[in-house]
């Protein structure tokens, strides 16, 4: 049965003579910047949220694909991820869960190889254990991750690739999970932190079953139905096609102007649009030191592409995972069977040359992971590319959680920053996002 288009909420019409000026204005209409506008709404403030695209979502992004409902950006969700569980208790959202896989191949070092999903993922999480020794220490309180930084302060400077050759691998046992460590790093496990993927881990009970949970429930409305239930009972005034070039503070009010020209003024700003954004505004004053910082170096995963892939299978509903330096597809989750008897899969490349339209490419990439398909269709997203977002999923690099950690959250003069980015449990989650908006808005309600 064909999806049907998913609903969006629709802004009201701009009146003759529309508000230039509110109480606050939240720059960036994804899950954190929605967030915070309905905590402020709710508490009586005028609020004007400025969206540079002409959609809401940010880095997540329900849409159709061969009659399915699909996303294009930030997917899975679990009830025990508490900020997003909370949403969804109290919208009544149900959850979905993924169909489980058949077959998995992993890479090995004579080349790819069918495990059963059991084995496979068994023989992965068993080498996950072994790199995160030492984390139920270190985030013994995972959504404090600071919380013994005195443990922290060598592990943090630690990248995935430095813990993998401190941990004397089988070559075996390396290609598990080092296509893993490589993606979520953004191409080279040489990028990201091992402290990530650890406080991920951690936050998943600190074992594979834990973990597993992460990629298996998706919301039954699509992210956009848990977006529009947050609008539709807050009700701010929310404007599209308004990417923002500056935010300017005179005096003791905020003046924000997009590109083309339209300027609206507040007592507070929320700037609710990924750390990778940053620097595409000016700011007067300049952003805090930590910001700054911040906006210089990155979070988000510059290369980070999603497709999704419209096929048919001999091999039928499989999980397919690369080696780091292999397939440009890292990953190739399956997701459900279309009414043309095909099957939709995602899938993920970091790979900057690697074209995810070109289906020749993607089949070829496909056997690399030693799997067969007959490509009927592809959609996909370059995260990287997309110009307000400038990455995808947030993945922090080496010494960021100790050296940004917690300035990056702090508010400026009645500026406060709200990124899954920076959260402190789920970064680079929707629950990341929503805790990141609701700190912001408290933070910006207790200065205006």
């Amino acid at each position: 049965m064909a999806a049907a288009a998913p609903e969006v909420f629709a802004p009201a019409q701009a009146s003759a003579s529309p508000r230039v000026t509110y109480d606050v204005i939240v720059v960036g209409a994804g899950y954190a910047g929605i967030t915070a506008a309905r905590e402020l709404r709710l508490k009586g403030y005028q609020v004007l949220v400025l969206e540079a695209r002409n959609r809401i979502g940010g880095r997540t992004w329900t849409d159709t694909f061969a009659g399915q409902q699909i996303e294009l950006g930030g997917t899975w969700v679990e009830l025990t991820q508490p900020h997003v569980g909370a949403e969804l208790k109290r919208y009544g959202i149900p959850l979905v869960a993924d169909a489980a896989p058949e077959r998995t191949f992993f890479p090995t070092p004579s080349g790819p190889a069918e495990f059963t999903p059991d084995e496979g993922f068994t023989r992965m999480g068993a080498t996950y254990e072994r790199i995160f020794e030492g984390s139920q220490q270190y985030f013994e309180r995972p959504f404090e991750p600071l919380y013994r930084a005195d443990l922290l302060a060598g592990i943090d400077n630690l990248s995935l690739r430095a813990r993998l050759n401190q941990m004397s691998l089988t070559p075996e046992q390396e290609l598990l999970v080092n296509g893993q460590t490589a993606v979520y790093s953004g191409g080279s496990s040489s990028n990201g932190a091992l402290t990530m993927l650890a406080q991920w881990w951690a936050l998943s009970g600190w074992n594979n079953d834990g973990w597993n949970e992460t990629m298996k429930y998706r919301m039954s409305t699509g992210t956009v139905g848990l977006l529009n239930a947050m609008l539709n009972e807050s009700q701010p005034t929310v404007r599209l096609n308004s990417p923002v070039a500056q935010i300017a503070l005179s005096g003791t009010t905020y003046h924000v102007t997009t590109t083309a020209g339209v300027t609206a003024s507040a007592k507070g700003v929320v700037l609710a649009v990924p750390v990778n954004v940053w620097q595409t505004i000016k700011f007067t004053p300049s952003l805090p030191a930590a910001q700054t910082t911040a906006a210089s170096q990155g979070i988000g995963v510059r290369t980070g592409t999603k497709l999704w892939i419209h096929a048919q299978s001999p091999q039928g509903r499989f999980y397919a995972q690369g080696a780091e330096g292999g397939s440009p597809i890292t990953m190739m989750i399956p997701d459900k069977v279309t009414s043309s008897g095909g099957m939709l899969y995602s899938a993920f490349s970091t790979d900057p040359n690697f074209d995810p339209t070109n289906t020749a490419q993607i089949s070829a990439a496909v056997s690399q992971l030693g799997a067969n398909v007959n490509i009927l269709g592809v959609k996909s997203q370059r995260w990287g590319s997309d110009a307000y977002s400038r990455g995808g999923w947030a993945f922090r690099k080496p010494g960021q959680l100790t050296n940004l950690y917690p300035n990056v959250q702090q508010p400026g003069s009645r500026l406060a920053f709200a990124s899954g980015d920076i959260a402190n449990g789920w970064s680079g989650y929707i629950d990341g996002a929503i805790e990141s908006g609701l700190r912001a808005a408290q933070q910006i309600a207790t200065m205006i």
